[in-house]
């Protein structure tokens, strides 16, 4: 595998890491229920240390954009799925542009790893 494959995959494995903590964060009633709070912890962890894996070949900035944006609009879609939470018009709107800087910067950024 080239290391630009396995640094996307290291991002991928990030974000999902750091959904799945979001998550928890929410079931963890303000660190009062100790198993999802302990999870929440540690998917966090492990969450940054997959991020620092991917940023040894993407750019920071690429591999922050990245990981924020995509995790937004996983987050998003696991509150609504989950918890119940619905989003307004305003929200999607902004979680829209997030999507559309995140797509910019990946198709027309020279800082971007091919």
């Amino acid at each position: 595998m080239s290391p630009v494959f396995n640094a996307y995959a290291a991002l991928a494995l990030a974000i999902v890491f750091e959904v799945t903590a979001s998550a928890l964060l929410q079931q963890s009633a303000q660190f009062t229920r100790p198993w999802p709070t302990l999870g929440m912890v540690l998917l966090y962890v492990a969450s940054f240390y997959a991020l620092s894996v991917a940023i040894r070949v993407v750019p920071l900035s690429i591999a922050y954009a990245i990981w924020g944006g995509v995790g937004i609009i996983l987050t998003a879609t696991v509150s609504f799925v989950l918890f119940r939470q619905i989003l307004d018009a305003a929200a999607f709107v902004g979680i829209g542009l997030i999507v559309s800087g995140v797509v910019v910067i990946n198709l027309f950024s020279e800082t971007t790893v091919r």
